[in-house]
């Protein structure tokens, strides 16, 4: 077992358990975004990152693991206002139609926005534009895209499709068909299952 600190409360876990589950087995809850257990763990949205004790830089709770004599605050200004910027990024790259969204009152994104306190935007807006084909049975709404990665994920490890990629790099990333040469959804392989939209 390992022995940390987590919010001045001793907690004892496993070894290898991460940060947020660790929090999570004494109450302690870290927002998240792009987390999906087992299958996405990679810390793309950074919205859960926390302040431990010894460290120049905050950790990502989802995917760093728990260390003998580790101790984290959860819930520091320095976390609090990098979560902050970290979803203020992510809204700058998203259409913001919320009263209207289908998933409005249901909405991850929102109501971690909401908990941090996110009224404004800072960044200069960049939302891609870029249109799904209306024809096709699978509607993507591109420019609500958040850069999470779970649909990549879910094609791969649950379909095991492989359909979707992660294109480019910093404002200019994007998810895009993925197969070789295939640059459309109409023309992969996609069954339709519908799950990298849910």
């Amino acid at each position: 077992m390992v022995n940390l600190i987590i919010d001045n409360r001793p907690v004892s876990v496993p070894e290898r358990t991460t940060i947020l589950n660790a929090a999570a087995s004494v109450g302690i809850h870290i927002p998240t975004l792009c987390f999906l257990k087992d299958i996405n763990e990679i810390a793309a949205c950074r919205v859960c990152v926390v302040e431990v004790e010894g460290y120049e830089r905050l950790l990502t709770a989802c995917n760093n693991p728990v260390a003998e004599g580790m101790v984290i605050h959860t819930d520091s200004h320095k976390a609090r206002i990098a979560r902050k910027a970290n979803v203020e990024l992510i809204l700058s790259q998203h259409k913001m139609n919320c009263p209207v969204c289908v998933r409005s009152g249901n909405c991850k994104l929102q109501k971690v926005a909401n908990d941090l306190n996110v009224h404004d935007i800072p960044f200069e807006t960049q939302l891609t534009g870029r249109r799904s084909d209306i024809h096709f049975p699978l509607i993507r709404e591109y420019d609500k895209c958040i850069k999470c990665m779970r649909c990549v994920q879910v094609c791969d490890k649950i379909q095991d499709s492989h359909i979707w990629d992660v294109i480019n790099m910093g404002a200019q990333t994007t998810v895009a068909v993925g197969e070789g040469e295939v640059r459309h959804l109409k023309d992969s392989s996609c069954t339709l299952c519908g799950q990298c939209i849910t």
